[in-house]
This record gives C-alpha cells, sequence and structure tokens, in this order.
C-alpha cells in the first residue's frame, strides 16, 4: 500500500476537524474525498503533506511513518501538494516556477528534462515559460501549480480542488490530465468540489462529514448510490 491513514485526528485550536479518519491510496490509484465545505477534505491533504501536525493517529508511506515529519521531508519521500488556490509564484516566471518545484533535486540534467517533460504535458506553458505566472489564466496557473508539484518526481500527488473556477472546457483538459498522469504510476488523492469530475477520475472514493469518514467505495457504485446522488450530484 502506497499510503495509509489511520484513525487520524487534528484539531485547529480546540476545534476537532478530523475525528478518527481512515483512508488509504495504492500505487497508481486515483481515490476522491467528496463532501460538503468544512468536512475535512483539505485538512487531510494538510495533515498528509505536514502542512498541519496531526493530534492522534498514523500516517504511513510506504510502510513508514510520516505524521510529524516536516513538510520538506515529506516532499524529499515523493510526496507532492497542489494546493487549493494554485498558489504559484506570481512574480516569478513559468519556467523559474518549474525550478522551484525542483528545489530538493541536485540532477541538473534530469531536472532540465523534467521540465521538456512538463511543457509535453502542457504545451501551453512552454508558450508561457517566460511569462510571469501572475499574468496567467486561471487554468493555465492550475496547470502550472501541477507541473510545479511534479518537478519533484511525486510518488503520490495531492490534488486540493484543481477544477475550482475554471471555465468548463479548462476542467475538461485538467481531468484528462489527471488521468495521464494517474497512467505513469502515480497515486493520487484529489479533493473535488466537483463530485461528478472527481467520481469520474476516482478509481475509489471517501466521503467526509463532520471530520468523518462515512461512506467509502468503488467510484461508480458511489455515484450510483441514491445519498450521494441527491447531496452531491445533483440528481
Amino acid at each position: 500500500m502506497l499510503l495509509e491513514v489511520r484513525d487520524l485526528t487534528v484539531h485547529y485550536s480546540k476545534a476537532e476537524i478530523l475525528k478518527g479518519l481512515s483512508l488509504s491510496v495504492d500505487k497508481s490509484e486515483t481515490i476522491a474525498l467528496i463532501g460538503a465545505n468544512g468536512a475535512g477534505k483539505t485538512t487531510t491533504l494538510r495533515a498528509i503533506s505536514g502542512l498541519k501536525l496531526p493530534t492522534a493517529g498514523e500516517i504511513l508511506y510506504n510502510g513508514a511513518r510520516i505524521d510529524g515529519k516536516e513538510a520538506h521531508d515529506i516532499v524529499k519521500l515523493g510526496i507532492g501538494h497542489v494546493p487549493e488556490g494554485r498558489e504559484v509564484f506570481a512574480p516569478m516566471t513559468v519556467l523559474d516556477n518549474l525550478k522551484m518545484g525542483a528545489y530538493l533535486r541536485n540532477d541538473r540534467h534530469e531536472v532540465a528534462r523534467d521540465i521538456e517533460r512538463m511543457y509535453d504535458y502542457f504545451p501551453v506553458l512552454k508558450a508561457r515559460r517566460g511569462q510571469l505566472a501572475g499574468s496567467l489564466s486561471g487554468g493555465e496557473q492550475q496547470m502550472l501549480a501541477v507541473a510545479r508539484a511534479l518537478m519533484a518526481r511525486p510518488q503520490l500527488l495531492l490534488m486540493d480542488e484543481p477544477s475550482m473556477g475554471l471555465a468548463p472546457i479548462m476542467i475538461e483538459a485538467i481531468g484528462d490530465k489527471i488521468r495521464e498522469i494517474s497512467k505513469t504510476g502515480v497515486g493520487i488523492v484529489l479533493v473535488e468540489q466537483n463530485a461528478r469530475l472527481a467520481l469520474e477520475l476516482a478509481t475509489r472514493a471517501y466521503v467526509l462529514e463532520l471530520g468523518r469518514v462515512t461512506l467509502s467505495g468503488p467510484a461508480g457504485e458511489l455515484s450510483a448510490d441514491e445519498h450521494i446522488s441527491k447531496a452531491y450530484l445533483g440528481r
């Protein structure tokens, strides 16, 4: 198993946000976390990537515990994080943003190859490589955020709301790229308010309500579930 989260509890001040949450991700698998705002989806990603210290529970990556490690050490282990809101380095060029994604690496020639690989994934980034990231469209910034995370060569990619604020044509493009990334062997944890998209992209899914997993299973089965359809798919 690539990632196992066991009985995870996370607090913000005195507020308990995650309440004994458990999930798993296998290699090359895409899982989706769906739920209402405030359900704990973003907090789950932040805990896995070391941006939020758990109060209790365990996070195992390739069989070893990583809860309590610093975020930069978790990146070194092979976990990438595409944060909500993209958070590109706006005053820097597209190329420099990609280089920042590889800042922990010292294999210069391989970094150069990976930059070209990102340009193959996202041709628009090659055309914009000298442009300031802050001047890109929302969809282009999302592509850059994904490419920057991939520059660290992660085995596991955490993606927080990749379709947020995008036009339908860009949502489709981002969805296609997520499928491509999964085919390369990268495991993906996808947090997505667009539940329909999330269930289309995922192998399995977890439904979070108030910091707990209330339902989980194959994405196709959850998509057909009456409760999920009414609550999240607008059927």
